[in-house]
């Protein structure tokens, strides 16, 4: 193995700080969706109390695609404390239902109503758009930015997987 000197350690970690740094662009043309979801699930084990990880079995589902902050349609309910809109609440599962999927020795959990969110933006690279997940205040800002059409700096994350953050140009 080749030794390390004063010259070639510190260029080793500037390599590795480069490959693991966060890139920005600067972007005209964007828009931001929030997918809200409505899920009920139970959970199903030999024994409920102890069981690390029961199976879970979903069952009715309902969601919306908020754009840009505005209502969606299909959207019966919002917008809630952080602006999102949502779908109407599934039907619960009957006790027939949560019955029939159960195998023999196990237990049935109550039915449980999962709210989700799952946030992505979608923004102009050059001639083709890309489409990655996001979080909660950069679809916020984007909700603030996009009836004016003020250019967004983005900032993302490892391996430009991700958005991590938006801030308006000039700011």
């Amino acid at each position: 193995m080749p030794k390390l000197t004063c010259l070639t350690a510190p260029l080793i970690v500037l390599t590795a700080l480069s490959l693991t740094s966060c890139s920005t662009t600067s972007v005209e043309q964007y828009e931001a969706t929030a997918l809200t979801s409505y899920i009920w699930q139970v959970k199903y084990a030999n024994n409920l109390t102890n069981a690390p990880q029961p199976r879970i079995e979903k069952f009715g589902t309902a969601s919306v695609l908020n754009r840009n902050g505005l209502k969606p349609a299909g959207a019966v309910i919002g917008p809630d404390d952080q602006g999102l809109w949502w779908p109407i609440v599934p039907l619960r599962p009957s006790i027939d239902e949560v019955e029939q999927r159960k195998k023999p020795q196990e237990e049935a959990g109550k039915p449980e109503l999962q709210k989700t969110v799952k946030y992505q933006i979608t923004y102009g690279a050059g001639e083709q758009q890309k489409t990655l997940p996001t979080n909660y205040d950069v679809y916020r800002q984007v909700v603030k930015a996009y009836p004016s059409r003020t250019p967004l700096e983005l900032t993302f994350g490892l391996n430009d997987d991700s958005v991590e953050k938006a801030e308006p140009v000039g700011k």
